[in-house]
């Protein structure tokens, strides 16, 4: 099965930016549509972002539209969220997946202050 690998987390401060990527192992990522998630401190886990296989369409949701991007290089095998212009509520432990889902990594803490 794929193992996921979150990086790139971090202490921030209300209006940085970062970038998180996530490498597959043990299997290929082209084939499937990818995701980012996020579970903010003592909430779910909840969508963020979605590119298909080839990067030509993106979603996001609604909060953070316009702040961040998904992107994918399916040579390497990694999925990366540009993240900026962050915000408090950013804060979360942020997950990548693809569609189907795999099980879950251990997730990158993002931390924002204000």
């Amino acid at each position: 099965q794929v193992q996921l690998v979150e990086s790139g987390g971090g202490l921030m401060q209300t209006g940085d930016s970062l970038r998180l990527s996530c490498e597959a192992s043990g299997g290929t990522l082209s084939p499937y549509i990818l995701g980012w998630f996020r579970q903010p401190p003592g909430k779910e886990r909840e969508f963020v972002a979605a590119i298909t296989r080839h990067g030509d369409s993106t979603e996001y949701r609604d909060s953070v539209k316009g702040r961040f991007s998904i992107s994918r290089d399916n040579n390497k095998n990694t999925v990366y969220l540009q993240m900026n212009s962050l915000k408090p509520e950013d804060t979360a432990v942020y997950y990548c997946n693809k569609f189907p889902n795999e099980p879950w990594g251990q997730g990158t803490q993002v931390t924002v202050s204000s």
